[in-house]
């Protein structure tokens, strides 16, 4: 029998790493290592990336069978070219956008954030996603989301009937791949100093002003936050935000020095009032950094009871429950040893099995 053959929309790699585009490379890389072993799940599919002309250089991190589309790039390229090219091909969208033209398509939609928290985004982006995603979603075989949170939301607000989304997790063993960097330490002066990371960025639902806010209840010798990303100081500053002496910018770290902050850390502190999933936690608790989270979204239904909750209003529950881990010892050991369990479940290689099952009994439909 001749396998069936997925396109895998390669316009992510044309732009620096985000979480949504670590979920669609880590797919394809575990798809190819599915390939390679000849798996039963893949032994009647094939898989190939497409990718535009300026995604060539990230394109090197993905072992799939590779092709690139010189024709447009951007979303012409991915809304014209790939389309009009693929043939009898179905094509496989890994992070929230496809083709509108598509009918042979298979598209993952992480969230709704645009919906739930649209002051996180500008105006072009809410309007383009807004009027691209039902769309294509009233015309592709099926939706892949992330969570059943995530799910209901997107039945919530009417992309799809429940009948036409599929769930596929995250994985995150992608964190142990690569050996630590402890030299970031060092680099930003934590060297047995108490800390928490946390994400940098101004996205509202991200919730950081909280945590600023948290932090400047604490005092001299309490931890200090070290913020992880892109998104500085001064950006926190032209939003409004106060920044308290004891907040630290790292500017945007590898996967190496990622590692090494989070195996050295008091806690991650993950504020967020609304996620698709939800992976820093579980990155972290796979590396033995317990998570301080907010009730919110699908992070209740990803991390359990392996993780401490806290209101994403409550800025002073949120300083008192990284002091109290601080203080206790042997609860943060328990919190800990949960949470390496928990995380054990989330892998590239079962996640990679779910969408191949989805993928075949959509093809039989």
């Amino acid at each position: 029998m001749m396998a069936r053959k997925y396109i895998v929309n390669g316009k992510f790699l044309r732009a620096p790493m985000t979480g949504v585009h670590r979920v669609a490379a880590e797919l394809c890389n575990a798809l190819a290592a599915l390939k390679e072993e000849d798996h039963p799940a893949v032994r009647e599919m094939s898989f190939e990336l497409w990718l535009p002309r300026d995604g060539a250089q990230r394109a090197r991190e993905i072992r799939l069978p590779q092709r690139v589309l010189d024709r447009m790039t951007g979303i012409p390229w991915e809304q014209l070219s790939l389309p009009l090219g693929k043939g009898r091909a179905t094509l496989l969208n890994l992070c929230n956008i496809g083709p509108v033209l598509n009918r042979d398509a298979v598209t993952m939609i992480h969230d709704v954030q645009v919906h739930l928290s649209p002051a996180s985004y500008s105006f072009a982006f809410r309007a383009w996603y807004r009027m691209v995603q039902p769309a294509f979603a009233r015309r592709h075989r099926m939706l892949l989301t992330v969570s059943e949170f995530s799910k209901r939301e997107l039945v919530r607000v009417g992309l799809a009937p429940p009948e036409h989304v599929a769930g596929v997790p995250n994985g995150a063993d992608h964190i142990l791949r690569t050996p630590a960097e402890p030299g970031i330490l060092q680099r930003l002066g934590l060297g047995g100093q108490s800390y928490v990371v946390a994400l940098s960025t101004t996205q509202a639902h991200k919730n950081i002003a909280l945590l600023l806010r948290a932090f400047a209840r604490l005092g001299p010798g309490d931890p200090t936050l070290v913020l992880v990303g892109g998104t500085g100081r001064e950006d926190f500053v032209r939003a409004g935000h106060a920044i308290p002496p004891n907040v630290l910018f790292s500017g945007r770290v590898s996967d190496g020095e990622l590692r090494a902050l989070l195996e050295n850390a008091l806690c991650l502190a993950f504020p967020s009032t609304t996620e698709g999933f939800g992976l820093p936690p579980v990155e972290a608790m796979l590396l033995g950094c317990p998570a301080i989270v907010a009730p919110c979204g699908a992070v209740p239904e990803i991390c359990g009871d392996a993780a401490i909750y806290v209101a994403p209003d409550d800025a002073d529950g949120w300083a008192d429950a990284i002091l109290a881990l601080r203080r206790d010892r042997e609860r943060r050991s328990a919190i800990v040893a949960a949470g390496h369990e928990r995380a054990k479940n989330f892998s590239w290689r079962a996640a990679a099995l779910t969408l191949a099952d989805i993928l075949s009994r959509t093809a039989q439909e």
